[in-house]
């Protein structure tokens, strides 16, 4: 299977800068959120000017004029595939989007097709290139719809940088940072497990033992309970299915931060429709299908071995063999939300994420090795003051 990729509408940046009584470069008021978007492709009703996904409305909303357009969410079916069928899989987004193709990190991401784009939404680079779409991408089944608006971000990322530990004081103090929305692709899949397994169970047992020793200058003998392992071979089977497999399939983003941001709500997916990306960027997906079921199959491996290693009886176990046989397997292709922060601190670029159904926030920071240093005397100096207690109050000299 080669390569594929899915696409999505929509272009909206936003420069965050909490010193409201400055301005920014080009005008616009510091403190606020700057916009930077292009045709979205859903014309307002009113007047024709672009709407956009507004997740404080819960539907789509018209800058211009103010009229919001609820989005149907009843509508249509969230289907799941089998494998072999990916070939017949529907294909396209049905609407007109460029893509920025980042040089340092690799990430593509779509933008609206009269919007231009100057910097990667994950790392900050201003090393995009502008690049082809691909009009023959597996078209999502599902989506999230983001849930956190613009106007929660800053106050979360400021909340998240006032409770870091031994941090340099000047992040508290940071005015500016680049944040975008983005919908980030995912393959979710479905089986069931059949798996036989065998290994040596152990079991602890005790016994005495002598041994011999010097106390006072004489050899003396003394005993001592130890812990043996008996033995036995064990074997077993289990059944089991799996639903909604969560696999990554950007090879962009931070994947350990991707990961700390926790679960996503699958009970809010919705039939996708292209409405909910329109005004907010999403990313190409850079691991095919083909490539994301070998992730989801290491990942039931693992699985698998963890829950027959639990199966088997007694008290610890050796040479655990499990051989699994998968069926059935299902799939979807589903876009989640994510903002992506930027803020630069010492001329270095670091990247937070925000979890677009939940608000969680997980991010890189840089240490301060002077607070940290500080910490580490403080603690010397108190284990020497406990030490210079404990002679004082011995009624003695210290000897060494």
């Amino acid at each position: 299977m080669g390569p594929l990729y899915i696409l999505g509408p929509g272009n909206t940046d936003y420069r965050v800068d909490s010193m409201a009584d400055q301005d920014t470069d080009d005008g616009a008021p510091v403190g606020e959120a700057v916009e930077v978007s292009g045709d979205t492709g859903f014309p307002c009703s009113s007047c024709g000017a672009d709407t956009r996904w507004d997740p404080d409305a819960d539907a789509m909303h018209c800058d211009h004029c103010g009229t919001v357009v609820p989005v149907p969410r009843a509508e249509g079916l969230i289907v799941e595939h089998a494998l072999e069928d990916a070939g017949d899989a529907a294909r396209g987004l049905g609407v007109e989007v460029r893509v920025s193709e980042c040089e340092e990190c690799g990430a593509r991401v779509t933008f609206g097709g009269t919007a231009t784009s100057t910097q990667c939404v994950y790392c900050g680079s201003a090393s995009v290139l502008d690049q082809i779409a691909n009009r023959n991408a597996i078209r999502p089944e599902s989506v999230i719809p983001l849930d956190v608006a613009r106007g929660e971000v800053e106050e979360k990322f400021r909340k998240w940088i006032g409770g870091l530990w031994f941090r340099p004081n000047a992040l508290k103090a940071i005015r500016r940072f680049d944040a975008a929305g983005v919908y980030v692709p995912f393959w979710t899949f479905d089986c069931q497990v059949h798996s036989d397994w065998s290994a040596d169970a152990g079991h602890y047992y005790w016994v005495s033992e002598s041994y011999t020793t010097t106390e006072n200058g004489k050899t003396v003998t003394r005993t001592r309970m130890v812990r043996k392992i008996r033995w036995v071979p064990a074997w077993g089977q289990r059944d089991d299915a799996y639903d909604d497999l969560l696999v990554h399939a950007s090879a962009s983003q931070p994947r350990a931060l991707v990961q700390k941001l926790g679960a996503f709500d699958m009970s809010d997916l919705v039939p996708y429709r292209p409405e909910y990306l329109a005004g907010w960027r999403s990313e190409e997906y850079q691991v095919d299908l083909e490539h994301g079921w070998e992730d989801g199959t290491r990942q039931v491996v693992a699985s698998q071995e963890s829950r027959c290693a639990g199966d088997i009886p007694g008290d610890t176990y050796r040479y655990l063999r499990v051989k699994n046989q998968i069926s059935g397997v299902r799939w979807k292709h589903l876009l989640l939300p994510i903002w992506s922060l930027q803020y630069t601190h010492q001329k270095k670029v670091y990247t937070v994420l925000l979890h677009g159904q939940t608000g969680k926030v997980v991010g890189q920071a840089p240490y301060s090795w002077v607070k940290i240093l500080a910490l580490i005397l403080g603690m010397v100096a108190a284990g020497l003051l406990i030490a210079a207690a404990s002679g004082a109050t011995g009624g003695g000299a210290i000897y060494f």
